[in-house]
Order: C-alpha cells, then sequence, then structure tokens
C-alpha cells in the first residue's frame, strides 16, 4: 500500500512479523536494514528475527531502531538457496530459521512471515507446517503487478504446474481476497489467463473454469473473463488468475523486458552530446519512469491459502526491495487479509461451490458461443508507491 493510504489508516496496534534473517543472496546483510527501512516508515511493527546470532548480532549492533523493536532466536542452521525442498525439510525442519519463523505464524506469535530464501523450500516448509486451508487443495504465490492503470495482482506465479478447473477458481477467490485487503477494492474484476477472449480458445481446464465463475456469479468478485498477456500491463482486471507454469513465465518475461528496457534508454541517452542534453532536461520524467519500472517497489510473493500469512521476498533484491516485501506484509496483516480469504471461501462453499456447473458443463455439447463484453475497469485501483 502506497505511503499516502498507509498514513491515512494509522492506527496503534501493533504487528508483529517474523523474519527469516538468513534468506536471499544477502542474508541479514539485507534483511535486517530491510527491516530496519520498513521500521522507519511504519513504526508499529515488532519483529521476531530468526538467523545465526554471531552473524546477526554485530549488524544490529549497528541498528539501535531495529534492536529496539525486536526479539531475536539463535538458530544454528539455515537453508541454502540451492537446497531441494526435500532436502531442506528433512534437515531445517523444526530448526532452521525458516521452520522457527512458520513457526511463529502457526502459534499466533507473528502475524505474516517474510523470507527471502529458496521459493521452492519456503513452499514446502510451509505447507508442511501451516497447512493449506479447508478445501484448498493448492496454495498459489500472488505477485502484485505494475500496470498502467495502478497495480494488480496476479497468481499463481511460480507455486505449482498446471492446474484444474476447480484449482483455478480457488485462485480467483484467493487473489479477489487479497484485492480488496490490499487494495480496498469492494468487488474486484477477476480475468483468467488464456491465448484469446474468445470462449472457444484455450486448454479445456480454463474454458471450464470460465465457464463455472460465470454461472457461479459469486457476490466476492466480478467475473470478468478471458484476458490475454498484453492485459497484464494494462491491468484490464484487478486480479489475472493462470497455473503457476504460465504465470512464472509472464512474470520472469516481464522482468526482463524492464531491464531490457531500461538498457535500451540508458544506451540511448549516453550516445550522443544531443542526446546528452535531452536527458538532463527530461531527467525528471526519466527518474519518475524508473521509479515506477523499479522492481523493488512491487518486491514480495504471497503466498495464498495457507493457515498462515507468508510473503516471499526475491532472493537477489536489496535492502530497499526487502523492505516492500516487509510493507506488503504489514499492509495484509493490518487489513486482516486472513479473514478476507475465510469468508470468501466459506460463502462460496456454502453455496455448493462450483462442482454442479462443471459437470453441466462436461455433459454440453462443444458450441460456439460469442464472445463476453467487455467490462469497463473501476477506478479504485491504488495508486502506485511514490517513494
Amino acid at each position: 500500500m502506497n505511503t499516502d493510504a498507509r498514513s491515512n489508516k494509522a492506527m496503534a496496534k501493533t504487528v508483529t512479523l517474523s523474519l527469516d534473517a538468513m534468506g536471499g543472496d544477502g542474508g541479514p546483510e539485507v534483511v535486517l536494514p530491510g527491516a530496519e527501512i520498513a521500521l522507519e516508515r511504519c513504526p508499529e511493527i515488532r519483529y521476531e528475527i530468526f538467523g545465526d546470532l554471531p552473524r546477526i548480532e554485530p549488524i544490529m549492533a549497528t541498528l539501535p531502531r531495529l534492536t529496539a523493536a525486536s526479539a531475536l532466536t539463535h538458530c544454528e542452521v539455515s537453508v541454502s538457496m540451492d537446497d531441494k525442498p526435500s532436502q531442506a525439510l528433512r534437515q531445517g525442519r523444526w530448526k532452521s530459521s525458516m521452520w522457527k519463523a512458520l513457526e511463529a505464524a502457526k502459534t499466533g506469535t507473528a502475524g505474516a512471515v517474510v523470507s527471502a530464501g529458496n521459493t521452492g523450500a519456503l513452499m514446502a516448509m510451509a505447507k508442511f507446517c501451516l497447512r493449506p486451508m479447508p478445501k484448498i487443495q493448492r496454495p498459489a504465490i500472488a505477485a502484485i503487478w505494475p500496470t498502467i492503470r495502478g497495480e494488480s495482482i496476479v497468481l499463481d506465479v511460480g507455486a505449482t504446474i498446471g492446474a484444474d478447473a476447480q484449482q483455478l477458481i480457488d485462485y480467483a477467490i484467493l487473489g479477489g481476497a487479497m484485492s480488496r485487503a490490499v487494495f480496498g477494492i469492494e468487488r474486484p474484476t477477476v480475468g483468467l489467463l488464456n491465448v484469446g477472449v474468445e470462449e472457444v480458445k484455450g486448454l479445456e481446464e480454463i474454458k471450464d473454469a470460465g465457464r463455472m465463475l460465470r454461472e457461479a456469479e459469486l457476490a466476492s468478485i466480478d467475473y470478468f473473463g478471458f484476458v490475454e498477456g498484453d492485459d497484464l500491463g494494462k491491468g484490464s482486471v484487478d486480479v489475472v488468475v493462470t497455473e503457476g507454469f504460465s504465470g512464472n513465465i509472464a512474470l520472469k518475461t516481464a522482468e526482463g523486458t524492464a531491464r531490457q528496457i531500461s538498457e535500451y534508454l540508458r544506451s540511448a541517452m549516453s550516445r550522443t552530446i544531443q542526446a546528452q542534453l535531452g536527458y538532463l532536461l527530461a531527467r525528471p520524467a526519466f527518474d519518475r519512469l524508473k521509479e515506477k519500472m523499479d522492481p523493488r517497489k512491487v518486491n514480495g510473493g504471497v503466498f495464498l491459502g495457507l493457515n498462515g500469512l507468508v510473503i516471499k521476498s526475491h532472493g537477489g533484491t536489496d535492502a530497499e526491495g526487502f523492505a516492500a516485501a516487509v510493507e506488503l506484509a504489514y499492509d495484509m496483516v493490518r487489513n486482516d487479509l486472513m479473514h478476507h480469504i475465510a469468508t470468501d471461501l466459506e460463502a462460496y462453499h456454502a453455496s455448493g461451490g462450483a462442482v454442479p456447473a462443471l459437470v453441466r458443463s462436461l455433459s454440453c455439447t462443444k458450441s460456439r458461443a460469442s464472445p463476453l463484453p467487455q467490462k469497463p475497469r473501476s477506478s479504485s485501483c491504488r495508486k502506485m508507491m511514490t517513494g
């Protein structure tokens, strides 16, 4: 949530977050300064920090504000970035900094977990420690996606490969709840990522999920229809639903494209004296563009569908990027994301779910259908962070 929106929602309530200090490429040298930056912006945060104290304490000595707001727990074991999930579970269960941070969320000591560690290991440990929510078959990783109109949510961006129709509907409900909690959108629009907007296109799982969502007429979300890859940047919907394989490719492609454009601009602006002069005159505009394209501003993948909040920071981020992941965790706890998810899932399953619609769709003959009407996007999307 942007700084202005956060200040408008200021409360006296303390939010406790647990941190895996040993996760990521930089470990505590990045995690702890990042936690300090987030604390400066959100003074209500308190930390439970888990990791190797001989490595942590010298850094903490230079961060007195963080020290005053933190409780430290020594962990001799840490999960490396190249550990396989099974290996991490065998060696790190019950005793690693990653596990202990997750355990704090399980016991209620912390409202959310933030780790920059190994994604596969973190998901495996989170599923084992926190367990999936009732009737959720597969958790998903949700990412906040910068768009022309503000920000959207995209999920799944890499938790699991493949998804059936029911799992895609679960993702739609989870993403809708996150949109309400983080963006404040009462009934977010949801689209299914597909190879075209026509109902006859795409995999059967996607077409079935589309029919099920349209027939279910869920009160918590406004089903928009199919969306294509270019809709991700346009912000055509508040929530884009896909499975982990295509979602992860889309995420990495977007990150690579942003770096490519930045490199093109840098090269073009330094090519000639005239270009350098033009850059100086247009520098405020270029600085604004750089800020909007900064991946650190939207760092933090959210594990949805578990009995606890877990935020995965990019392993290679810096302190500013890790601070953004911490602030995302703070926002979700303050806006009670878990309550939104539980309420939406309960309402969906109380209505009988979408299984009858799936049975009907599978028994129907395939006929050519007209595309779903395009709906105008509401102007309720939150503003981008401005620093």
